[in-house]
């Protein structure tokens, strides 16, 4: 008698949903993302005609003046769906007043929220702290840049990662409390053309304490050891923030 034949099964498909901690004895679990997009201009002597366009569109985010430029500004983009960057704020830029704008292409950045499995709250975490964070009237100053791992970091047991990044996670959580500097996360693995890993903004209501735990933070394991590539940093202060449809 023949013997039944042994089916062979493919590959299962990667969980792409992001996890949270426990919440009301239910594992948390979330296909929904914020993507925000940065991008940085010159030729800018007068940011009113751009207010102005932005305050009628149809976009949610953040226009900022450049503090190391005095003809610079540099645009921020929010939106749980990716295409509404290509869908309404490429045509934006496609229009006056922006299109005589020269871009700057190093500042350009690309990211999407992300969870490492422990939040108490996930839709806080991947959606709402978020923009709250950038629209916040009363946080206007802001850091952006843009950084990479170097592999080492990947090489190391999954404990040893864990308590370097909560050495960092510390600083963060501290300048938070203190209403000093609030900080946006965002992973850009393959988003953007120079291959970095993630994209931070830091966020507040004056510019030292932003400059503070920028050098808080150099003297941490993850920053000073293992970090291959950090920055272009770009500085600048709000001068227009709208919620719109996202």
């Amino acid at each position: 008698m023949s013997q039944p034949t042994e089916v062979r099964r493919g590959p299962e498909p990667p969980d792409l949903s992001e996890k949270g901690g426990m919440k009301n004895g239910q594992p948390q679990r979330s296909d929904e993302r914020l993507f925000m997009q940065f991008l940085a201009f010159g030729g800018c002597p007068d940011t009113r005609p751009l207010v102005g366009v932005l305050a009628r569109g149809p976009v949610t985010g953040v226009l900022y003046e450049d503090m190391n430029d005095p003809r610079g500004i540099a645009l921020l983009t929010v939106s749980q769906d990716p295409a509404v960057f290509l869908d309404r704020v490429r045509p934006l830029l496609n229009s006056v007043p922006f299109v005589s704008l020269t871009q700057k292409p190093e500042y350009t950045m690309v990211g999407r929220t992300y969870a490492i499995g422990y939040e108490p709250d996930l839709r806080e975490t991947l959606l709402d702290r978020p923009r709250r964070t950038v629209l916040n009237p009363a946080w206007t100053w802001a850091v952006w840049y843009p950084l990479r791992r170097s592999g080492r970091f990947t090489q190391l047991g999954a404990e040893e990662q864990r308590v370097i990044l909560a050495e960092h996670g510390a600083i963060g959580m501290s300048f938070g409390a203190g209403d000093y500097a609030h900080d946006i996360r965002l992973a850009c693995h393959g988003l953007d053309k120079d291959d970095n890993d993630f994209v931070v903004g830091l966020i507040g209501k004056d510019l030292y304490p932003l400059s503070a735990i920028v050098q808080a933070m150099r003297k941490t394991q993850q920053t000073s050891l293992y970090l291959e590539r950090l920055g272009p940093f770009f500085v600048g202060r709000a001068v227009w923030q709208a919620r719109g449809d996202a």
